[in-house]
């Protein structure tokens, strides 16, 4: 038996519509990340990129359980001295919910070159279905 190891022409890789709204941060996330990096295929590569692209919809219509949207807390720096910004949930999901979202994805992907490529094929919008603007792609859509 031989391992198969998938190379990088060999890819076809799909397009997938999550619909995000009433679903819970964290769970969404995990499978928005495991979709980009097409741990859901038998073809895994652990060095290939070979996820499908994700088209996240109704970002603003996410939902956190718990005391998370005044608890969570989101930091920035600039390391200039005294520049740390403390943001919570709450005010980044009424300011700019697609960024809670890349937050929770991005930190569940590689620390690598490799996890900023796989990264770049998420593709996120807080309105509904007919403004993301990806129907020439034919997406599926994805029930989480």
């Amino acid at each position: 038996m031989r391992t198969y190891n998938a190379k990088p022409g060999d890819i076809q890789a799909r397009w997938f519509i999550v619909d995000l709204q009433g679903k819970t941060l964290g769970r969404a996330a995990s499978t928005i990340a495991t979709m980009l990096m097409g741990k859901n295929k038998p073809t895994y590569t652990p060095h290939v990129d070979t996820g499908d692209y994700v088209v996240a919809i109704n970002a603003d219509k996410i939902k956190l359980t718990g005391n998370k949207l005044k608890d969570k807390k989101y930091y920035r720096h600039s390391r200039w001295m005294g520049s740390l910004v403390e943001t919570s949930a709450g005010e980044l999901l009424a300011k700019d919910p697609t960024k809670l979202i890349q937050y929770a994805v991005k930190g569940m992907l590689p620390k690598s070159r490799l996890g900023n490529q796989m990264f770049t094929k998420l593709k996120i919008h807080a309105g509904g279905c007919p403004e993301h603007g990806y129907v020439a792609q034919k997406a599926e859509t994805l029930e989480l």
